[in-house]
Formats: C-alpha cells, sequence, structure tokens
C-alpha cells in the first residue's frame, strides 16, 4: 500500500489524501461498527464510545488475520460535530501514526444512544 498525496494538507495524524492498494491478495468490508457490546452494553461517554467502535473494528481484523495496519479506508458517521477532537485523538491514539483514507460525516445515527458509527476497508 501506498500514500498518495496531492500539494501537501494540514490533517491532525492518522489521515492521508490517499491510499492506493497495489497487487492486494484480499480485500476486507467491515460493516459500520458502533459503541455497543456483545451484551447490548452502550457506554455514555463519547470517548469510550469510540475506542469501543476501534476495538470493535480490530477483533473483526483479527478474525480475517488483519491487523490495523490493514486498515486502507474508513468512514465515521458524528451525532455531533463537538465530539471532532476527541475523535482525533482517540484515533490518532489507536492507529498510532498509521495513515488512512479518511472521510467524516456529521449524521443522525440509527440509535440515539450510538454517538458514531465507524465502517472501514482493509487489504492485505
Amino acid at each position: 500500500m501506498r500514500t498518495v498525496s496531492s500539494p501537501p494538507q494540514t490533517t491532525d495524524g492518522a489521515y492521508a489524501d490517499a491510499k492506493e492498494v497495489i497487487g492486494q491478495r484480499r480485500i476486507l468490508y467491515i460493516s459500520g461498527q458502533v459503541p455497543e457490546t456483545p451484551e447490548g452494553y452502550v457506554p455514555q461517554d463519547f470517548e469510550d464510545q469510540a475506542r469501543l467502535v476501534f476495538k470493535n473494528i480490530r477483533a473483526l481484523l483479527t478474525s480475517a488475520g488483519m491487523e490495523l495496519r490493514n486498515l486502507v479506508k474508513i468512514t465515521i458517521y458524528l451525532s455531533d460535530r463537538k465530539y471532532r477532537s476527541t475523535l482525533a485523538t482517540v484515533r490518532n491514539e489507536i492507529l498510532a501514526g498509521h495513515e488512512v483514507a479518511l472521510t467524516i460525516v456529521i449524521a443522525g445515527i440509527y440509535e440515539p444512544g450510538w454517538l458514531l458509527e465507524i465502517e472501514a476497508v482493509a487489504a492485505d
């Protein structure tokens, strides 16, 4: 995989203008992951919800024999733009410098208690 950039842009990290996938064997499309445990628990705090969503994504990657470094694209749906800064902090920590193509959309989320949802694409 290769990061592709147009004229340099200022970002908050863990973000690339584009990711080129060449000669990969597998692509994994991950449906929107929500901040809920298998038992139905949803944290109240946004940061805890964000961490749980990334935990759910990591579990799916692991089950496919992949890691966070295999992520090439994520789309994040936020219930409110006020969470953007906290999301960037959590995302940068979890991705630890791994850049992905990224889209953030402010949208109504399916369940009122969910403050975000993330879908992803990974390749190896």
